[in-house]
């Protein structure tokens, strides 16, 4: 299959997109953006937990839908264990640890925060939060630490 998008969406066009899905969420659901609190909803379901908000799981369900339908676009799948630049510096067997130890201090940091970048980032700090822009000065921070360390770390080749 031809592919239909060669190349991702400019920042032009997805972040405006974006946003007007976080103005959407509060302006006809009165409810925020936030992927880790819609995973939190799915996680309910499958628990037959009775506070499941089918709202939150259906937008779930339409993100995947989404992304499924975004890869076939593209041509489909591309099966590789590339990871970037850090996957084209790093041998696989340091790869894997390095990603996996990233996710889980995401996994920890989303708990902690109560909420995840879209969350706060997004719809927490378009709503004026400032526990939002704490933590998204938090994030932010951080990553651009992590970006310099891992920089250091492997000689300069990111």
């Amino acid at each position: 299959m031809e592919s239909v998008f060669a190349e991702r969406l400019p920042w032009f066009v997805a972040g405006p997109l974006i946003g007007l899905v976080v103005v959407a969420m509060y302006a006809i659901w009165n409810e925020s953006l936030g992927v880790s609190g819609f995973y939190a909803h799915v996680a309910r379901l499958v628990r037959r937990r009775p506070d499941t908000d089918m709202l939150r799981v259906w937008l779930f369900v339409g993100i995947l839908a989404g992304s499924v339908l975004g890869t076939l676009l593209q041509g489909g799948p591309r099966v590789s264990t590339a990871y970037g630049v850090l996957g084209a510096a790093l041998p696989l067997v340091l790869l894997v640890p390095v990603l996996f130890t990233g996710g889980v201090l995401i996994g920890y940091g989303v708990r902690w925060a109560g909420g995840c970048t879209s969350g706060h980032g997004l719809a927490g700090s378009s709503a004026f939060s400032v526990s939002s822009f704490a933590a998204t000065a938090t994030f932010m921070a951080t990553a651009i630490a992590v970006s310099f360390l891992l920089n250091w770390a492997l000689g300069g080749v990111l």
